[in-house]
């Protein structure tokens, strides 16, 4: 198994574990959308407190606002991911993926999860970033006109190996799209004081 076999295992195995959360719960939003509502608030350059984070989940999954709280392992599970999502993409790696099926899925179920994400992204910024997103460069701006395109497209598209193509490299757009507003809107932490060198 080769390293990006690996790593696509592993967003895959991710992606079933908040498809099994929200099924739980009987959630009527899709696990996507709530992951690119997250990603698009920490790319902009929020930060969330608990409370605040778990309330977006719970109005996402269309949940009592005290329901994460109650659900001891739903709190600690939505923690968990957005800790991770945060470290991951300040990561100088470049490994952040947005949350979405593997190709097990039909190229339709795979579509509209990108869709999904790609407006829980777009809202998150739009929410994060108000009106410093008019302000943003050029190229920001032409990327977030190409993600509320891919907002809008049809999630009926025919299978084919072309069809295949296209969601693979859209799909990559939209990771290295993620990426840029997030190095966009947040500045490199600094690192802390280093210790004195003795000469």
């Amino acid at each position: 198994m080769t390293e990006a076999d690996t790593a696509s295992a592993a967003y895959a195995a991710e992606f079933e574990r908040w498809a099994n959360v929200f099924a739980t719960h009987k959630a009527f939003s899709h696990p996507s959308e709530l992951h690119g509502a997250l990603c698009g608030r920490l790319a902009a350059g929020s930060r969330l407190e608990r409370g605040e984070w778990l309330a977006l989940v719970c109005e996402h999954m269309g949940l009592p606002e005290a329901a994460a709280e109650e659900a001891g392992e739903l709190s600690v599970f939505m923690n968990e991911a957005y800790e991770k999502n945060l470290t991951v993409l300040k990561s100088a790696d470049m490994s952040f993926h947005p949350l979405l099926p593997d190709d097990d899925y039909a190229l339709e179920q795979r579509l509209e999860a990108l869709v999904a994400w790609v407006r829980g992204f777009l809202e998150g910024m739009a929410l994060a970033a108000g009106e410093s997103l008019g302000e943003a460069p050029d190229e920001i701006r032409e990327l977030i006109e190409d993600l509320v395109a891919i907002s809008q497209v049809s999630e009926d598209q025919d299978s084919d190996e072309e069809s295949e193509q296209q969601l693979v490299e859209i799909t990559e757009y939209v990771r290295l799209g993620a990426l840029a507003v997030f190095t966009e809107f947040n500045p490199p932490e600094k690192p802390g004081p280093e210790a004195p060198t003795l000469h």
